[in-house]
């Protein structure tokens, strides 16, 4: 049988009245280690790599391919080996830049000015792989790529604007495409839009 000395049990008790601050700092711990769930999402999304842009991917799909998708161009230059696609009252138009042997080299799609007499507008159906489309905000562009390799100004019709460009060479050599987005500035508390965006071939 064990015998406790005098102030012995005191002792051993003493601990358990800190037990609540030591739950409480590990708690804190534990919390400050834990990365917020959209920290951890945008961790995720800074090696997201792009393939396609209206469901066309550069450098291997041709215009016979894009033919099948979206049916006649709207205009078509031989010599330039150019195409383009926009409704009457639409909001985009696509453009593809053609290898001689009509293997598609850049996919690009831009917002345009439509028609003054159209009552009803539409958007382009012309999105990326990952759902990045003309007129989304810019912010979409990092939420969904991360940061770009690089930001630059621009200028399109005297508004200022900014050029991301991503290179997607580190997913390996399947992968070489580059992208660039083109996007309005934010003013007066209102976000940037995506005004412009190409995917290309490594080519380039």
């Amino acid at each position: 049988m064990r015998y406790w000395r005098k102030g012995e049990g005191r002792a051993a008790r003493r601990p358990l009245r800190h037990a609540p601050f030591v739950f409480i700092l590990l708690g804190t711990i534990a919390s400050a280690q834990t990365p917020p769930k959209r920290a951890s999402k945008m961790a995720s999304a800074r090696r997201a790599n792009e393939l396609t842009l209206a469901g066309l991917r550069p450098g291997r799909d041709t215009a016979t391919r894009a033919i099948q998708l979206y049916k006649k161009p709207s205009k078509s230059d031989s010599q330039n080996n150019q195409m383009s696609w926009g409704a009457t009252c639409q909001t985009q138009t696509l453009f593809l830049d053609l290898e001689a042997d009509k293997t598609i080299r850049v996919i690009r799609a831009v917002e345009t000015p439509p028609p003054v007499d159209c009552r009803v507008l539409s958007p382009g159906p012309w999105k990326t792989g990952r759902g990045l489309g003309v007129g989304d905000a810019a912010g979409k562009v990092v939420e969904l790529y991360g940061e770009p390799e690089s930001r630059s100004p621009s200028t399109k019709d005297g508004h200022p604007l900014e050029l991301m460009y991503y290179a997607f060479d580190w997913a390996g050599a399947d992968v070489p495409q580059v992208m660039e987005v083109l996007c309005t500035k934010a003013v007066d508390g209102k976000p940037g839009r995506v005004m412009e965006i190409t995917l290309a071939a490594p080519s380039l």
